[in-house]
């Protein structure tokens, strides 16, 4: 669903209605009459869809994390906020990028477009930005021929589907200076070769046959995403790149999780 087109179209409604009013309507009404009841709706409601809609557009979004695939950085029924504006500022609806501010960055946890569907958002971490080489082997991440630094910090404990107990090795991963908690399963290979689909710049990439990994070099303009929950997450190691178009936005904050309320004020890492 297309919330952003549906707040435009009660924007334009509402807006057009009160002109409507003003313009025309008025001129032949007693100024003792009511005014029609449309025209009263529209007049409430066409300020609050305007402060939703500019909010929305150029400040901040909010989303709910429906998936585990950013565990443990974000769990499921996690609502957070994405700043629209880091990326640059961007026409709503149309979501054309008319004034540049700043690019993604390595580590930056990013919204955006799912490429094959855009009408489905998805929620995933920066690793790759243009021109990296990116290589993903025997569960270690390496950026232009330099391994990542990862270091093992423990253990996570959680249900998976089909209400699988899983354990998982967390490890600190450092992108840009800045460490985030990522984590894998052992015994589960790198990277299905099978799930991997035909996608834009597929040439770009060379998959080991075994799943032990693979190297991608990032094409101009696109990202490369892979979600912190690595053995549990549908990415770009399987259905491509990210163009800069398809960017919603940055999350940065936690506001809400109904199921535990520690996580209300936490910062995204």
């Amino acid at each position: 669903m297309n919330f952003a087109l549906i707040l435009f179209v009660a924007l334009a409604v509402t807006g057009g209605i009160w002109l409507f009013d003003i313009l025309i309507l008025k001129r032949g009404r007693h100024k003792d009459a009511r005014e029609p009841l449309l025209v009263e709706y529209a007049k409430s409601f066409f300020p609050v869809i305007l402060i939703v809609f500019g909010l929305r557009s150029f400040l901040v979004e909010p989303f709910k994390i429906p998936s585990g695939s950013m565990m443990p950085t974000l769990l499921i029924g996690d609502f957070i906020l994405v700043n629209k504006y880091t990326y640059g500022i961007r026409l709503p609806v149309l979501n054309k990028k008319v004034v540049q501010i700043n690019n993604p960055e390595r580590g930056d946890v990013m919204v955006f477009r799912y490429p094959a569907d855009p009408g489905l958002d998805y929620i995933k971490r920066v690793v790759g930005v243009p021109g990296d080489v990116v290589e993903y082997r025997d569960k270690r991440l390496s950026i232009n021929g330099k391994p990542v630094r990862t270091d093992n910090t423990g253990t996570y404990n959680y249900v998976g589907s089909g209400l699988n107990y899983i354990t998982a090795m967390v490890y600190g991963e450092q992108l840009n200076g800045a460490e985030h908690s990522m984590m894998t399963e052992p015994g589960k290979p790198a990277v299905f070769p099978t799930q991997v689909v035909d996608f834009p710049s597929r040439e770009n990439c060379s998959y080991n046959a075994e799943g032990e990994g693979f190297v991608c070099k990032v094409p101009a303009g696109q990202y490369f995403m892979m979600g912190d929950n690595r053995d549990a997450s549908n990415d770009s190691r399987y259905w491509g790149f990210v163009p800069d178009e398809n960017i919603v936005g940055k999350a940065f904050f936690i506001w809400m999780n109904f199921e535990s309320f520690d996580r209300i004020g936490t910062t995204i890492r």
